[in-house]
């Protein structure tokens, strides 16, 4: 045998050997390297050196599954695939989103040994939370309803479609279990923000604000990464029945900063403090001994309230309602009465307006 005639075998035998380990690792539950030879909308044909071309349809390709395979793969690509089955007339069944998650699983317990952040796609609502694509990971991730965000939320579903950076709380490979969290992250920026904005800010100033909570005793206003609260007493100048009359969610707006509580974190707000007092425009239109008319609208132990205009009224006290002696103002005056009276005082620095009655008549 010539020289040339030995090498040839050696090189066949060679070939014969490698081509003997490439199919000892074809087998069911590898995970091996594949050569993309064609791609439709519908999938991609995958040479893993296996006896027949196997196809990966599109929902194992990637998760979420694509529209078409053309948007994950092409021609001549080499990808990593997971052989679920050998043999059939399809020539087996491989799937290139287990292999991505058998890796993607080694890298995110990895992530969460350095307590690393991950990207998610939030992709559906279930019972308790969001089922979210955690990244290049190819992994489903669960977020619970509770870890969302910082304060409880109703409908879910306005998240669905949204990508949140996460942070790993638990992970189990083997039950291929991740539980992810975006409140944790939350929470960590707004404790970051609270420290700027308690050591800057002071009471009597005006800041920019956010609704973004509306409860029946006023309004949580977001003033730069911290809520602060506005009462509902601070939220107009007239009288607020219900907050959700004068506010909503989502709404720009200044606010008055209070008081800075540094020890319990609370801010107060007001909202009407930004806005001019209408009791003044009321009261500048009146002087003191002018005589007018106006509505009884209420009765005390002290006296009567009169309407002088909508929304801004006076007070006459008990002695002013009559020329005699009376114990009760119902003794004088009924609600709904229609009387005529001397402003006697105006005190602005109270807020308050004198009446009399009985010196309207001298």
């Amino acid at each position: 045998m010539s020289t040339e005639e030995m090498n040839q075998e050696i090189t066949m035998a060679e070939a014969m050997q490698q081509e003997a380990e490439k199919l000892d690792n074809i087998q069911v539950g590898s995970v091996v390297d594949g050569t993309v030879v064609s791609v439709d909308h519908n999938g991609a044909m995958v040479d893993i050196g296996y006896k027949q071309d196997i196809l990966v349809p599109n929902r194992e390709l990637a998760y979420p599954a694509p529209e078409s395979a053309e948007d994950v793969v092409k021609v001549n690509d080499v990808i990593k695939v997971y052989i679920q089955s050998l043999g059939g007339e399809n020539g087996g069944a491989l799937s290139k989103v287990k292999a991505d998650r058998m890796k993607g699983w080694e890298e995110l317990e990895k992530l969460k040994d350095a307590d690393s952040t991950v990207q998610a796609t939030v992709t559906q609502v279930v019972k308790g939370g969001l089922v979210a694509s955690v990244g290049e990971y190819n992994v489903r991730g669960f977020i619970p309803a509770s870890q969302v965000e910082l304060h409880f939320v109703k409908d879910l579903s306005q998240f669905v479609g949204q990508t949140f950076e996460c942070k790993i709380i638990e992970i189990d490979v083997h039950k291929q279990r991740l539980v992810l969290s975006r409140r944790e992250l939350l929470q960590a920026e707004r404790a970051k923000a609270e420290e700027q904005i308690f050591a800057t800010l002071e009471p009597g100033t005006t800041v920019k604000g956010v609704v973004k909570r509306i409860v029946d005793y006023g309004a949580f206003i977001d003033i730069g990464g911290v809520d602060g609260l506005a009462h509902i007493s601070d939220l107009a100048w007239h009288r607020v029945k219900n907050p959700a009359d004068v506010l909503k969610v989502g709404q720009e707006l200044d606010v008055y900063v209070k008081n800075v509580d540094k020890e319990s974190r609370r801010i107060s707000l007001s909202v009407k403090d930004t806005m001019p007092d209408p009791w003044y425009e009321h009261a500048s239109h009146y002087e003191e001994g002018q005589v007018i008319n106006g509505k009884i609208i209420k009765l005390t132990d002290f006296g009567a309230f009169m309407e002088i205009e909508q929304g801004f009224d006076g007070l006459i006290p008990m002695g002013e309602l009559a020329d005699h002696r009376i114990e009760r103002a119902d003794e004088a005056v009924h609600t709904g009465d229609e009387v005529t009276v001397k402003i006697l005082r105006i005190d602005t620095k109270r807020k308050r307006i004198s009446l009399s009655i009985t010196k309207a008549n001298k």
